[in-house]
């Protein structure tokens, strides 16, 4: 794990930002090269319309996921009393995990034309998967300002895992032996995940800090509960109903943590007072996943973590292309473009967590007699 050093790069002092002219276009000629470059990379965006909303697209995953919603429903009275049915479990939790992904477009403002309507989105798909919108917005908002940076990434605060050596030091009791395993034990720990975030969202909604929409929140969330928990225990016997339900969190939380993970777990750390340009923390703290249009689909675009990042709003769509005039901008400013395979993605989060998991050792265990 590395560690990015203070650095600044604003635009010097008396730096025009309007064209001579009055056309209102941003002058970026005397911008240092990393500021520059995300102007430049803006005005292509921009210019090939890779901002614009993508609403055919958007509907079409649209009425896929309720078809696919619907074949479950479907499939779950036609099985009946079978362990058959946890399959349709495992099912409804890809399902969800594919909803949450339109939820955080909708969050990122990428699928209506409105601000509001895309909340109001967010807020319902949210729901629909069991979690808090203004939970994640705010949690979500303070990583994409600061990714991988200590003390402002709540992405990289501990909860359960540790991500920085200073946090698996300081582990105890069963999380130090957890830590200290962590990289082994991620995928296991991933079919927590989903009950880790629908604890989340609750603990939000019922704390006395402020919140919006919370009553609206919890309603659509007691009332998502009781559609899946209902017909569970309706059709199947307790012991086969609890278990449709336990597959279904724990399908939901690999999926949902294999998709976050990859992005930016082993990349460079940003240390608690650096300032770096824009351009610079958004690229060298992220990684794409290569694949192309599969692993578009199964990770809902964040397979383009960096253009993601870069442009938030962007619809899922138009990342394939921005990704092109991105890497070419890094290859000119030999700025580091991490994209790797879907393999390699998750042995670098392994070996990440593993070493990270080595400060929460007792430094007088000797290793051989370890592994005896």
């Amino acid at each position: 794990m590395t560690a990015l050093t203070p650095a600044r790069a604003t635009a010097p002092p008396g730096a025009p930002t309007i064209g001579a002219a009055g056309t209102g276009q941003i002058d970026a000629s005397s911008f240092p090269p990393q500021l520059r470059a995300f102007v430049e990379v803006s005005r292509l965006v921009k210019a090939e319309g890779l901002l614009e909303r993508a609403r055919g697209y958007y509907a079409v995953v649209g009425v896929v996921l309720a078809l696919a919603l619907a074949a479950c429903g479907a499939g779950m009275i036609l099985l009946g009393e079978s362990w058959w049915q946890l399959l349709i479990a495992a099912a409804l939790g890809v399902i969800c995990t594919q909803i949450a992904f339109v939820a955080h477009e909708a969050g990122h403002r990428q699928v209506l034309a409105g601000g509001r309507a895309n909340t109001r989105l967010a807020r319902l798909l949210a729901g629909v998967v069991g979690l808090s919108f203004s939970w994640w917005d705010s949690k979500h908002s303070r990583h994409h300002g600061n990714p991988n940076q200590v003390g402002k990434d709540p992405d990289i605060e501990v909860d359960t895992i540790s991500f920085l050596p200073s946090d698996a030091a300081e582990a105890r009791g069963l999380r130090r032996w957890i830590t200290r395993r962590q990289g082994w034990l991620f995928f296991p720990l991933l079919t927590l995940e989903g009950l880790n975030l629908h604890l989340h969202s609750a603990r939000h909604l019922l704390s006395r800090r402020p919140t919006t929409r919370r009553f609206t929140e919890m309603a659509l969330i007691l009332g998502r509960t009781a559609v899946l928990a209902v017909p569970a225990f309706l059709l199947l016997p307790p012991l086969m109903a609890v278990a449709f339900l336990a597959v279904q969190v724990a399908v939901f939380g690999v999926c949902m943590g294999a998709s976050f993970a990859p992005n930016h777990k082993g990349m460079p750390v940003v240390a608690p007072s650096a300032r770096l340009d824009f351009f610079s923390k958004q690229v060298r703290t992220s990684r794409n996943i290569a694949g192309g249009w599969w692993a578009t689909l199964l990770y809902g675009g964040l397979n383009y973590q960096i253009e993601h990042h870069l442009f938030p709003s962007m619809p899922r769509p138009h990342l394939a292309r921005a990704r092109e005039i991105v890497r070419e901008h890094c290859a000119r400013l030999e700025v580091p473009y991490a994209e790797v395979p879907l393999h390699r993605s998750y042995l670098i989060v392994v070996r990440h967590l593993n070493e990270v998991g080595l400060a929460a050792r007792d430094p007088f265990e000797c290793p051989m007699l370890g592994a005896r």
